[in-house]
């Protein structure tokens, strides 16, 4: 096989493919070639075979995918692989034969993503390459960062270090799960930004709800007013089609171990190429770098494997085609959400237009506490969701993956549905809130 990315293309060994099942995912792609989304979305037949290209624990129903996802075997064992060929002698064949491959992985993220790879930096994480635009662009006290109280939190704690530090102003906005309207999100970062303004975050997908924001009409009002866009893709590349057009922002950071099935601890941050000299980069780099988007990978003895086989990832995404997976994962979604609506007090905190969710939905339920829910799926039932904690609601964050079967999601719904006339819980149980 030849797997093309854009510009880069690279040959795949046919016995590697044969032994990780991504060469009869590309079969069942090719069976189903010329179907619409939604129909192959729905047929089981198709999604065995991609499910057999993985190696999982069928005991465990895992609906905390978006959390961090397990790897198909195509990207585990290259990894593993890659691990042990490091491994021999690091000073040379992690250095010298295995460090230069993040150059083909950043062609290819770039291509998927829609940039120039120089405009694009591989990280290890959504965290370090939103930090990096966070803490290396040039405030002033008394500036403001824009952002809601529903991004992150390791990012909204960046800002408040910012704030504690370098004397900015943190201005933070609240709207209704789910609001009525893209273009509610739109006025309302509109109303919220004052002549001090200097950065908006904004989440593309929050990881709490799977709200979709409008980012480009919010990127482009930022920037006919002089202001830098910085957008938490955590959980949207590889989740949903789209590219940096469809963005039009300043900096870009996501996770590739959550949608991508990359392996754990792998991620990119794009910068606008003009905005590179200026953005400082989290571990200091020389001066000649000031220009160069590697400044930003500069971060010391680092292992190559993880980031080499984000390549398999990138292959095994396009064996399903992104298209394909994003109309299986929402209709996942609205398998278990359709029928857990009709529980009396249900809310289902995750709205129903496409334009604004795909896979990712949270549920709540008046009187019935997240995390005593989910601990009761959990133990009595080995189904893995995520207890979310919010000031204004709570509920149970479910996230499929493309290896979830139709029994596992009508398993959940039907034990949801079992233990909510249980739980009238009047305390409160601490959890911790999964990224």
């Amino acid at each position: 096989y030849e797997i093309t990315y854009g510009d880069w293309s690279s040959d795949v060994c046919s016995s590697d493919l044969t032994s990780d099942g991504l060469s009869r995912v590309v079969e069942a792609s090719q069976a189903v070639a010329g179907r619409t989304s939604s129909d192959v979305a729905r047929d089981e037949s198709y999604w065995r075979e991609v499910q057999g290209a993985f190696t999982l624990d069928r005991t465990i129903i895992n609906l905390n995918n978006g959390g961090v996802a397990p790897s198909p075997r195509v990207v585990h064992e290259a990894f593993t692989r890659y691990c042990n060929q490091q491994n021999q002698a690091p000073a040379y064949h992690m250095w010298e034969v295995l460090e230069p491959g993040i150059e083909s992985v950043r062609r290819g993220l770039a291509a998927e993503f829609g940039c120039d790879p120089e405009e694009l930096a591989v990280t290890r994480n959504a965290s370090e390459a939103l930090q990096i635009a966070q803490l290396g662009i040039d405030l002033q006290p008394g500036d403001e960062v824009l952002t809601t109280d529903q991004d992150y939190p390791r990012m909204l704690a960046t800002w408040e270090q910012r704030a504690r530090r370098d004397g900015i102003s943190v201005v933070t906005v609240s709207f209704p799960v789910p609001p009525p309207s893209p273009a509610f999100l739109v006025e309302m970062f509109s109303k919220a930004i004052t002549p001090r303004t200097k950065v908006i975050l904004l989440c593309h997908i929050t990881n709490l709800t799977g709200q979709i924001f409008p980012v480009r009409e919010i990127c482009r009002m930022a920037r006919a007013q002089g202001i830098r866009t910085i957008v938490d893709g955590a959980h949207a590349f590889a989740h949903f089609p789209f590219t940096l057009a469809d963005l039009e922002c300043d900096y870009y950071g996501c996770s590739l171990h959550k949608w991508l099935s990359a392996p754990i601890g792998t991620g990119f941050l794009y910068v606008r190429r003009e905005l590179i000299p200026t953005t400082w980069p989290m571990q200091p780099a020389p001066a000649s770098m000031a220009n160069d988007i590697r400044k930003f990978e500069d971060i010391g003895t680092h292992p190559a494997a993880g980031h080499n086989a984000v390549a398999e990832a990138l292959a095994f995404l396009h064996g399903i085609g992104l298209e394909r997976k994003a109309a299986r994962l929402r209709y996942l979604r609205e398998r278990w959400s359709q029928r857990i609506a009709t529980i009396p007090r249900v809310r289902i905190h995750t709205s129903p237009d496409p334009a604004q969710s795909c896979g990712l939905g949270t549920v709540g339920l008046d009187g019935v506490d997240c995390g005593a829910l989910a601990s009761a799926l959990w133990t009595k039932h080995r189904i893995l969701v995520t207890p979310i904690r919010h000031d204004h609601y709570q509920g149970i964050r479910v996230t499929p993956n493309v290896y979830t079967t139709l029994d596992e999601v009508d398993t959940f719904a039907q034990r949801s549905e079992e233990h909510t006339s249980e739980l009238q819980s009047p305390y409160v149980i601490s959890y911790a809130v999964f990224c």
